[in-house]
């Protein structure tokens, strides 16, 4: 289906940031929509911004100052002529106040009506209604009275184990697993807390819990005019915390058969609250085939891309004709589902500290450029995550004839996928796709507690083929700097000796292991490095921006880089992200920082002797010491002409790598 424009409203205002305010932004500039996006403070530099044709500032960084003032946002929408306001998800996307206001202002929301929002915003009253309009419903209570005499009392009736939710949030927020009828009263409690805390109400729900069930969701349009259609479902069960990490279309168990009983009461669910515009019906299915409503999110969802790349439907600008008045122009025999659809969301986030968020600069990212894959991101390289929103970065997403055809193409383009600078979640997602119970699409709602341990979010180890490739291409960036400042070197020449070939040194610490890297240039592009004892004959055969790819003992290794600095190293091999550091050009630069008088100890070793005392006039290449490390002795010697002013090191000692060593004052005395 092609994109329609509209006259409804010729600009809209996108309500949102990041990934899916860039996503937003581009449909409405293919539909000839001018665009108006708002920052916060920490988002001046952001890449929404950058695409919108205008931009406005909310505020301070915090989302209450920004994001979530809604009358601010109106007030942009006014000032710059915007006759629409898309929310997004997140942030006011599920406001009923602020639909209201935007419907007050003139403006015209591109999302449900206010009362659609408020009643399937709370999932007391959205289950009742679904109970009286015959959805199916998983077992519970969800009444008015809030004692937690009766809360205890209804517990007993479900039966255990259950859950306790917040009738008013989502997201794993105000949410309790309760196996015990012992440990009720203090679940109640602390999901009260929280619930308030999150939404601004404590009311809260009951509901017999599932087991382990697959969490899947419908997605469902309807227009003004009384049509409503579903566009099929995605299973979304791949979850940590209750925040989903892995979607795909369809769903991996679905029959024909399930899905139109499914697809039926979704669509029964919108067509009761007299719904318009994009929604998803969420279920929770169990391992015989039963389906329970879980809840309807009134909202374009994080994950909608799974479902456009199956449909070939864009949904967003199905949302906007909608708002614009525009009848849907689709019946339920035109929405024909096409191949598989695995979408991964890429957050800024540390595995191996229990998924805690991560904060810095974006050093590199160079998603992957491949057939059938898609990239909605909201970075840009020389960017930066802030501490005061959702830490997704990007969703990648891959599209195949067969789900067994995505999932490889997923994990190819985030193997070829370049974000450095902080910590990501990238590692994790390949090995969540290569779990057996992945590939057999038998993974539910438990798949990461059940697949994965403590040890499994370690950091990758370093093998010595990574070390090797590391070295090898801060050597090469190391010689291609000196080529540049030369006045002119043969190619033919380079690493070509007269004499015995010289190897270099290299020296990473990593995981509390010092690695210990020699390259000896055999002339060309050809190598031959050492790691401790081993050997490895290899040789450059590409070498691009950011990209090169070795042989090494007859394997093809690519590896993905950047050099922050030129004592350290972001370098990514089969999707494993490293960060190392060449100590032996750490010392180095670490003399021009702090003096040439001051020498610092090169790498971690023991000191074996000492040959200059304090007093003592030394020139340019005296030696001072003699350090052991990697079964190897290095002289440290002077780099200045002058007098030895102190002395920081003792024979037989264990010293670290930069520790200040001696301290010479430059110029000769007269002793």
């Amino acid at each position: 289906m092609g994109i329609m424009t509209t006259q409804a409203f010729t600009s809209i205002l996108v309500a949102n940031r990041g990934e899916i305010a860039c996503r937003i932004l581009r449909t409405a500039r293919q539909m000839g929509l001018e665009t108006v996006a708002v920052y916060s403070q920490a988002d001046a530099n952001a890449l929404h911004v950058k695409l919108a044709d205008q931009a406005v500032l909310l505020g301070p960084s915090p989302a209450g100052k920004s994001y979530l003032l809604g009358d601010k946002i109106i007030a942009a929408a006014l000032a710059n002529g915007a006759g629409a306001i898309h929310p997004g998800y997140g942030f006011l996307s599920e406001s009923a106040d602020f639909a209201t206001a935007c419907a007050e202002a003139g403006l015209v929301f591109i999302g449900p009506s206010p009362n659609a929002i408020d009643l399937m915003g709370d999932k007391a009253k959205a289950k009742r209604r679904m109970l009286k309009a015959g959805v199916p419903c998983v077992p519970g209570y969800q009444g008015e009275d809030q004692r937690d005499d009766t809360l205890v009392e209804q517990a007993q009736i479900i039966g255990f184990p259950l859950m306790v939710k917040a009738a008013a949030g989502g997201g794993g927020r105000g949410m309790r697993l309760v196996s015990r009828v012992e440990d009720l009263s203090d679940a109640i409690k602390d999901a009260r807390a929280e619930a308030q805390n999150a939404f601004g109400s404590d009311v809260l729900i009951l509901e017999r819990a599932v087991q382990r069930p697959r969490h899947v969701e419908i997605q469902v349009f309807a227009d003004q005019y009384g049509h409503t259609i579903h566009f099929g479902e995605r299973d979304c069960s791949v979850q940590r915390r209750h925040q989903k990490v892995l979607e795909e279309a369809p769903c991996p168990v679905m029959t024909p058969t399930l899905r139109a009983a499914m697809g039926e009461a979704a669509v029964k669910a919108a067509q009761d609250i007299d719904y318009v515009g994009a929604g998803t019906v969420e279920f929770m299915l169990d391992p015989v085939g039963n389906f329970f409503f879980l809840e309807m999110n009134t909202r374009l969802q994080v994950e909608h891309p799974v479902s456009e790349m199956i449909t070939g439907l864009d949904l967003v600008a199905l949302q906007i004709q909608i708002a614009a008045g525009e009848p849907l122009g689709l019946q339920q025999k035109d929405i024909v589902l096409n191949g598989h659809a695995i979408e991964a969301r890429l957050y800024a986030e540390d595995p191996a500290q229990g998924f805690l968020p991560a904060t810095g600069a974006i050093d590199l990212w160079k998603p992957a450029n491949a057939p059938g894959i898609r990239i909605d991101a909201g970075i840009e390289t020389g960017g930066e995550v802030s501490p005061f929103y959702d830490p997704i970065m990007a969703k990648i997403i891959a599209h195949g004839a067969t789900r067994e055809e995505a999932r490889l193409k997923l994990i190819a383009a985030l193997q070829d996928t370049a974000l450095m600078g902080l910590k990501t979640n990238k590692g994790f997602l390949i090995e969540a796709l290569t779990r057996p119970v992945f590939i057999d699409g038998q993974a539910n709602t438990g798949f990461i507690a059940d697949n994965f341990t403590a040890a499994d979010l370690k950091p990758p180890a370093l093998s010595a083929i990574e070390a090797a490739m590391a070295a090898l291409i801060q050597y090469e960036l190391s010689r291609a700097e000196s080529r540049a400042q030369a006045i002119h070197v043969d190619m033919e020449l380079l690493n070509w000796a007269s004499a015995s070939a010289i190897a270099t040194p290299f020296l990473y610490h990593y995981l509390d292991e010092d690695i210990r890297v020699d390259i000896t240039p055999l002339g060309g592009a050809r190598y031959t490095v050492c790691i401790n004892d081993q050997g490895f004959e290899v040789e450059r055969i590409s070498w691009a921006e950011n990209a090169a790819i070795f042989v090494v003992n007859g394997r093809r290794v690519k590896a993905l880089f950047n050099p922050p600095n030129p004592a350290t190293l972001q370098f990514s091999v089969g999707g494993k992200d490293f960060a190392l550091v060449n100590q032996v050009c750490t010392f180095t630069n670490a003399q021009e920082e702090t003096g040439a008088g001051s020498v610092l100890a090169p790498m971690h070793g023991t000191v074996q002797s000492v040959l200059a005392a304090q007093g003592q006039s030394v020139t340019k290449g005296h030696r001072l010491a003699i350090l052991e490390a990697m079964k190897m002795q290095h002289e440290i010697l002077a780099q200045v002409d002058g007098v030895v002013t102190g002395v920081h090191c003792q024979a037989g000692r264990q010293i670290a790598a930069d520790t200040l060593m001696f301290e010479i004052e430059p110029g000769l005395s007269d002793a």
